[in-house]
Protein backbone atom coordinates (compact mmCIF):
# COMPACT_ATOMS: atom_id res chain seq x y z
CA UNK A 1 0.00 0.00 0.00
CA UNK A 2 1.47 3.36 -0.67
CA UNK A 3 1.16 6.10 1.74
CA UNK A 4 -0.87 8.95 0.73
CA UNK A 5 -0.90 12.52 1.57
CA UNK A 6 -3.28 12.39 4.08
CA UNK A 7 -1.63 9.27 5.78
CA UNK A 8 1.50 11.34 5.49
CA UNK A 9 -0.08 14.51 7.47
CA UNK A 10 -1.88 11.91 10.31
CA UNK A 11 1.54 10.68 10.67
CA UNK A 12 3.39 13.99 11.00
CA UNK A 13 0.83 15.15 13.48
CA UNK A 14 0.80 11.80 15.62
CA UNK A 15 4.60 12.10 15.86
CA UNK A 16 4.35 15.72 16.56
CA UNK A 17 1.66 15.32 19.24
CA UNK A 18 3.62 12.45 20.72
CA UNK A 19 6.73 14.44 21.18
CA UNK A 20 4.90 17.31 22.70
CA UNK A 21 3.58 15.26 25.01
CA UNK A 22 6.70 13.42 26.07
CA UNK A 23 8.39 17.15 26.78
CA UNK A 24 5.87 18.78 27.86
CA UNK A 25 4.76 15.76 30.50
CA UNK A 26 0.98 15.81 29.34
CA UNK A 27 -1.33 14.90 32.34
CA UNK A 28 -4.60 14.77 30.10
CA UNK A 29 -5.75 11.30 29.75
CA UNK A 30 -4.94 9.57 25.84
CA UNK A 31 -6.60 9.88 23.26
CA UNK A 32 -8.96 6.85 22.83
CA UNK A 33 -10.80 7.31 19.53
CA UNK A 34 -9.78 9.73 16.58
CA UNK A 35 -11.89 13.24 16.02
CA UNK A 36 -14.76 12.68 14.14
CA UNK A 37 -13.18 14.89 11.48
CA UNK A 38 -10.71 12.24 11.39
CA UNK A 39 -11.13 8.94 10.66
CA UNK A 40 -8.46 6.17 11.30
CA UNK A 41 -8.58 3.11 10.48
CA UNK A 42 -7.63 0.20 12.59
CA UNK A 43 -4.60 -0.58 10.36
CA UNK A 44 -3.85 2.61 10.04
CA UNK A 45 -3.95 3.20 13.76
CA UNK A 46 -1.67 -0.13 14.40
CA UNK A 47 1.13 1.47 11.45
CA UNK A 48 1.40 4.97 13.58
CA UNK A 49 1.71 2.86 16.50
CA UNK A 50 4.36 0.78 14.80
CA UNK A 51 5.92 3.94 13.47
CA UNK A 52 6.08 5.84 16.58
CA UNK A 53 7.77 2.74 18.14
CA UNK A 54 10.25 3.01 15.33
CA UNK A 55 10.99 6.29 15.95
CA UNK A 56 11.55 6.55 19.68
CA UNK A 57 14.49 3.63 19.03
CA UNK A 58 16.34 6.17 16.92
CA UNK A 59 16.41 8.74 19.93
CA UNK A 60 19.38 8.76 21.53
CA UNK A 61 19.93 7.61 25.14
CA UNK A 62 20.41 10.43 27.55
CA UNK A 63 23.51 9.01 28.45
CA UNK A 64 24.76 9.95 25.13
CA UNK A 65 23.24 13.79 25.21
CA UNK A 66 25.26 13.72 29.25
CA UNK A 67 28.36 12.56 27.26
CA UNK A 68 28.21 15.68 24.74
CA UNK A 69 27.58 17.79 28.28
CA UNK A 70 30.90 16.56 29.69
CA UNK A 71 32.34 17.67 26.17
CA UNK A 72 31.50 20.61 25.76
CA UNK A 73 31.97 21.66 29.53
CA UNK A 74 35.62 20.13 29.38
CA UNK A 75 36.13 22.23 26.26
CA UNK A 76 34.81 25.11 28.18
CA UNK A 77 37.61 24.85 30.92
CA UNK A 78 40.39 25.14 28.35
CA UNK A 79 39.28 27.93 26.82
CA UNK A 80 38.91 29.76 30.01
CA UNK A 81 42.24 28.40 30.75
CA UNK A 82 43.62 30.17 27.67
CA UNK A 83 41.34 33.58 28.00
CA UNK A 84 39.65 32.13 24.42
CA UNK A 85 36.78 33.60 25.45
CA UNK A 86 34.19 33.28 22.63
CA UNK A 87 35.25 29.51 22.47
CA UNK A 88 34.38 29.39 25.97
CA UNK A 89 31.29 30.94 25.75
CA UNK A 90 30.11 28.23 22.64
CA UNK A 91 31.11 25.73 24.79
CA UNK A 92 29.27 27.08 27.91
CA UNK A 93 26.01 27.56 25.27
CA UNK A 94 26.19 24.09 23.95
CA UNK A 95 26.66 22.51 27.65
CA UNK A 96 23.22 24.54 28.58
CA UNK A 97 21.79 23.26 25.88
CA UNK A 98 22.96 19.93 25.59
CA UNK A 99 21.83 19.71 29.35
CA UNK A 100 18.10 21.06 28.38
CA UNK A 101 18.21 18.10 25.94
CA UNK A 102 18.96 15.34 28.33
CA UNK A 103 16.43 16.49 30.66
CA UNK A 104 13.58 16.58 27.40
CA UNK A 105 14.89 13.11 26.69
CA UNK A 106 14.26 11.64 29.60
CA UNK A 107 12.45 14.20 32.05
CA UNK A 108 11.83 11.66 34.95
CA UNK A 109 13.94 9.14 36.53
CA UNK A 110 13.44 7.27 39.36
CA UNK A 111 16.07 6.98 42.27
CA UNK A 112 17.58 3.46 43.74
CA UNK A 113 14.38 4.06 46.19
CA UNK A 114 11.86 3.96 43.23
CA UNK A 115 10.67 7.79 44.19
CA UNK A 116 10.39 9.99 40.93
CA UNK A 117 13.20 12.55 40.28
CA UNK A 118 11.78 15.39 38.59
CA UNK A 119 15.03 16.46 36.36
CA UNK A 120 13.75 19.91 35.49
CA UNK A 121 13.48 20.66 38.53
CA UNK A 122 16.84 19.89 39.87
CA UNK A 123 18.15 21.65 36.21
CA UNK A 124 16.38 24.72 36.54
CA UNK A 125 18.10 26.50 39.82
CA UNK A 126 21.21 25.20 38.54
CA UNK A 127 20.82 27.28 35.15
CA UNK A 128 19.71 30.07 37.35
CA UNK A 129 22.58 29.91 39.40
CA UNK A 130 25.62 27.81 38.70
CA UNK A 131 26.07 27.78 35.43
CA UNK A 132 24.58 30.99 35.03
CA UNK A 133 27.67 32.09 37.32
CA UNK A 134 30.06 30.23 35.09
CA UNK A 135 28.27 32.29 31.92
CA UNK A 136 28.83 35.39 33.83
CA UNK A 137 32.16 34.77 34.27
CA UNK A 138 33.19 33.97 30.66
CA UNK A 139 31.08 37.45 29.87
CA UNK A 140 33.49 39.12 32.14
CA UNK A 141 36.53 37.28 31.15
CA UNK A 142 37.26 37.10 34.63
CA UNK A 143 39.16 33.75 34.69
CA UNK A 144 40.03 33.23 38.63
CA UNK A 145 35.55 33.94 38.68
CA UNK A 146 35.39 31.43 36.02
CA UNK A 147 37.18 28.74 38.13
CA UNK A 148 35.53 29.41 41.19
CA UNK A 149 31.81 29.20 39.19
CA UNK A 150 32.81 25.97 37.28
CA UNK A 151 34.08 24.43 40.56
CA UNK A 152 30.45 25.29 41.68
CA UNK A 153 29.02 23.88 38.69
CA UNK A 154 30.82 20.54 39.54
CA UNK A 155 29.32 20.65 42.77
CA UNK A 156 25.87 21.43 41.17
CA UNK A 157 25.99 18.54 38.29
CA UNK A 158 27.18 15.79 41.37
CA UNK A 159 23.96 17.22 43.41
CA UNK A 160 22.05 15.89 40.24
CA UNK A 161 24.10 12.54 40.27
CA UNK A 162 23.34 12.32 43.78
CA UNK A 163 19.84 13.06 43.25
CA UNK A 164 19.31 10.34 40.60
CA UNK A 165 21.18 7.74 42.11
CA UNK A 166 24.48 7.51 40.34
CA UNK A 167 26.76 8.28 42.88
CA UNK A 168 29.45 7.08 41.18
CA UNK A 169 28.98 9.79 38.13
CA UNK A 170 31.45 11.90 40.17
CA UNK A 171 33.37 14.94 38.48
CA UNK A 172 36.79 16.80 38.27
CA UNK A 173 38.33 19.57 36.73
CA UNK A 174 39.15 18.15 33.15
CA UNK A 175 43.15 17.51 33.14
CA UNK A 176 43.28 16.82 29.10
CA UNK A 177 40.99 18.46 26.40
CA UNK A 178 38.25 16.94 25.26
CA UNK A 179 38.46 17.70 21.74
CA UNK A 180 42.81 17.56 21.15
CA UNK A 181 42.28 18.83 17.45
CA UNK A 182 41.27 21.86 18.62
CA UNK A 183 43.49 25.22 19.55
CA UNK A 184 42.26 26.62 22.43
CA UNK A 185 44.37 29.78 21.93
CA UNK A 186 42.59 32.68 21.18
CA UNK A 187 42.11 33.86 17.57
CA UNK A 188 44.78 35.96 16.18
Amino acid sequence: MKPNRPYLILLGLAIAAFVWRVGNHAAEPAITKPSPAVQVSADELTALRAEIERLKGLAPSQSHAMADVGYHFANCWFAADKKNWPLAQFNWEETRAHLRWAVRIIPVRKDPQGNAVRLEEILSPIEKTSLQQVGDAIKAQDRTQFIEAYKQMLDSCYACHLASGKPYLRLRIPEHPAAPIINYDPAP
